[in-house]
């Protein structure tokens, strides 16, 4: 054993400042995204949609409280989102280039075959039931690694992709995008279902992040914490 080696890092430096960028990034994106739903409250599925009677959905008019700016203008709410949506964008690209880098997607966050067995997922579900979050024998328990999975690999890459398409230059350069997610209409629909789907998951990690100790836990990710059992510095 190398004495002379450091604790490795519960989270990564790399991690770590992604971790706030994008929490800033998304909650500007959400609000500012809540206001520009104010001036077009319907929403359709294919590349055209305007009267009330093709939308599948219309969802409620959002209080200044909720949205940024705190007034309805769309204009400014553009610029707000446009700006922090390149933040976000630029943020997660080099997240991943360093997750693949330093091997904090395979190690962390790829679930092994033998966690998908039913039983060890069923022992998880009841060890959180018990507010138990450090029994995976890892960084991350099974739960973990399939919510973040989901965050990380489907659902932010979805918000850029469909936002993407609501780009009016964007749409002009790459058509075939447009096609991909079969409609203009249809990318808005699944950046709103995303968004809403994302802002889910922000409250149940807050939620998760104050019953086990929310002290802690930010401390680790301001700090990089220590990684139980590892003498090995991370990346």
């Amino acid at each position: 054993m190398n004495k002379s080696a450091k604790p490795a890092k519960r989270h990564a430096f790399s991690t770590r400042i992604w971790h706030w960028i994008n929490a800033v990034s998304l909650i500007i994106l959400f609000m500012s995204g809540l206001n520009i739903s104010n001036g077009h409250r319907r929403l359709y599925w294919g590349n055209d949609g305007f009267a009330p009677a093709d939308a599948w959905l219309e969802v409620p008019r959002f209080p200044g409280w909720m949205t940024i700016p705190d007034y309805y203008s769309l204009a400014a709410a553009r610029d707000w989102h446009i700006v922090f949506a390149l933040v976000f964008g630029f943020a997660f690209l080099a997240f991943m280039i360093s997750a693949v880098l330093n091997g904090h997607m395979v190690r962390d966050i790829f679930a092994r075959a033998r966690e998908w067995r039913l039983s060890n997922i069923g022992t998880d579900i009841k060890e959180h039931l018990k507010l138990n979050f450090e029994h995976g024998g890892g960084k991350y328990n099974i739960l973990q690694k399939i919510a973040y999975a989901g965050v990380i690999l489907v659902l932010l890459p979805l918000m850029i992709f469909t936002g993407m398409v609501m780009s009016p230059g964007m749409e002009a350069a790459w058509p075939w995008m447009t096609d991909l997610f079969g409609g203009r209409q249809s990318a808005r629909s699944l950046h709103f279902i995303a968004a809403w789907l994302l802002f889910g998951f922000f409250v149940l990690h807050i939620v998760l992040v104050l019953l086990a100790g929310p002290i802690g836990q930010i401390r680790d990710m301001i700090t990089g914490g220590k990684l139980e059992g590892s003498s090995d510095a991370e990346a």
